[in-house]
């Protein structure tokens, strides 16, 4: 067994989408073969309703699914084709676009104003890019609970692990997407394919992975005020860590826990040619899509 290595690890970006929505962006839209099948990854935790209401309008997919969880709050959702759903806190979404959808996600936060959720950006393989789209809503009685006797809490959302499997099938990427927590000062290792691409998320607590520098979603700010040196935690900053390849990965959590995503895939290594909510193979697909969406013709009949 191989413990996986850090390849590299970042904060997530502050960005605005949609209406007007701030949100942080852990990756997307450069590089696109570095997680490869993933695309892009969005955390829109908020708890000012002003940052999120306004939502994401109507707008295209095509060739991609999207991957929507929710932890806190709720997301209503409606499309082209009639469809339209809320996904409440710790419920998932996932939805293929495949040949082509036109939708719109408004988030509506908690009693306090709150929300909190992820999206994940993966791509399709040539040969589904123009399948039918569908869509996977799984409320969180769904979701599998696996519980260690030490704390740990690993939520299968897709995927299987530890003898449980999550409800969302059917995946091209065959993803495993794991919600993990861990007690303070428990150190875990957790099993991973070596052929995947796998990353890490961390949004709440503190912690170690292995052949890290520093700990994980803790930033230590020193103020120097004379010969005073104060240190603030900043913990729960919303870090990226990518893994180089192995079949394990290992954390050591802090003082206060730690709560991260775990998400790895099989890479589809095909060319991509991205502009926006749109991904295909070549240029010439993509400008095929715009000029379909130009001319009314991007939605197409079902088989």
């Amino acid at each position: 067994m191989s413990i996986r290595p850090i390849k590299s690890q970042s904060l997530a970006v502050p960005t605005i989408e949609g209406a007007g929505v701030k949100l942080h962006r852990a990756f997307g839209f450069s590089k696109p073969k570095a997680l490869d099948p993933f695309l892009l990854f969005d955390d829109f935790r908020n708890d000012n309703p002003e940052d999120y209401q306004a939502g994401f309008p109507w707008h295209p997919h095509r060739g991609i699914e999207t991957i929507t969880y929710v932890l806190d709050g709720t997301v209503e959702h409606s499309d082209s084709l009639g469809n339209r759903g809320e996904l409440g806190p710790g419920s998932v979404q996932w939805m293929t676009a495949g040949s082509g959808i036109l939708h719109q996600e408004l988030p509506r936060g908690n009693a306090r104003g709150q929300m909190h959720g992820f999206q994940l950006w993966s791509n399709l393989p040539r040969d589904l890019k123009m399948t039918a789209p569908r869509y996977q809503d799984m409320a969180a009685s769904d979701i599998p609970l696996i519980e260690e006797d030490d704390g740990t809490k690993v939520k299968v959302i897709i995927g299987s692990f530890w003898g449980q499997t999550g409800p969302i099938d059917g995946i091209a990427a065959d993803p495993q997407y794991l919600d993990i927590s861990i007690p303070p000062g428990v150190k875990k290792t957790f099993p991973l394919d070596t052929y995947r691409r796998a990353f890490a998320y961390v949004f709440s607590g503190s912690g170690a992975f292995s052949d890290a520098s520093a700990p994980i979603g803790v930033l230590l700010e020193k103020e120097v005020r004379g010969e005073e040196v104060n240190i603030r935690d900043l913990s729960g900053n919303r870090t990226l860590i990518q893994f180089d390849s192995g079949d394990e990965v290992s954390v050591q959590a802090g003082e206060k826990g730690l709560r991260f995503l775990l998400i790895s895939g099989a890479p589809i290594e095909e060319p991509v040619a991205w502009h926006g909510p749109i991904v295909m193979n070549t240029p010439e697909e993509l400008k095929t899509a715009f000029s379909e969406l130009r001319n009314g013709t991007f939605i197409k009949p079902a088989h």
